[in-house]
């Protein structure tokens, strides 16, 4: 994407998601890929870890919420991605946190049930919400999101070996989709983009 046209795209991101407070971020100030043409979140139901149904869309009431699929069992690059948005969200200023939230969808229900991931999410923070499903629920929702979720090979445990693209979304409060961060995005990066998004203020 030209760079004129992506600066221009990510000020009008910033000024979508300001919802009246500051003002517009100068152009180009974000780290993340502004989509010319933002996903749009289906409201098709999964499970959080407490067993009740939730939806990305209805029930996503932050001002931005950042979703990660990836599973448990991940030895690598989840673990990566759910520390640096930890790490994002402690680097936040106070008067943004209660405006960001993070969501990580399993792509491994078969082994990760409610209790799983929660013990997982914990880890990394308390606050995180974690959510499972069918695996042709959260392979459909995935697919409307950008996200491509696989079912490999049947694994001994009952599983299955299971491949996922590894972006991170931003949810804003419209239930859409119009910036996503890759999995090698830095904690700083994510709450710099977090806060200019929120406030229009450059850090």
């Amino acid at each position: 994407m030209p760079e004129a046209l992506r600066r221009g795209l990510a000020g009008l991101l910033a000024a979508a998601l300001l919802a009246g407070c500051g003002g517009a971020p100068e152009e180009g100030d974000v780290a993340g890929a502004v989509l010319t043409d933002p996903y749009v979140v289906p409201d098709t139901p999964l499970v959080d870890t407490a067993g009740e149904a939730f939806s990305l869309a209805a029930d996503t009431d932050a001002r931005l919420t950042l979703v990660f699929f990836g599973y448990t069992h991940c030895p690598d690059i989840c673990q990566v991605v759910m520390s640096s948005l930890a790490s994002a969200m402690t680097r936040l200023p106070e008067s943004d946190r209660d405006d960001v939230e993070v969501v990580f969808v399993t792509t491994d229900p078969a082994r990760d049930d409610e209790r799983a991931i929660r013990t997982y999410l914990d880890r990394f923070d308390p606050s995180f919400v974690g959510l499972t499903g069918r695996l042709d629920t959260i392979t459909r929702i995935g697919g409307d999101l950008g996200i491509a979720v696989e079912k490999g090979e049947k694994l001994p445990s009952g599983g299955y070996e299971v491949t996922h693209s590894t972006p991170v979304i931003g949810i804003d409060a419209d239930d859409r989709v119009p910036i996503v961060w890759t999995e090698g995005t830095s904690a700083a990066e994510f709450a710099s983009d977090a806060h200019t998004l929120l406030t229009g203020e450059v850090t």
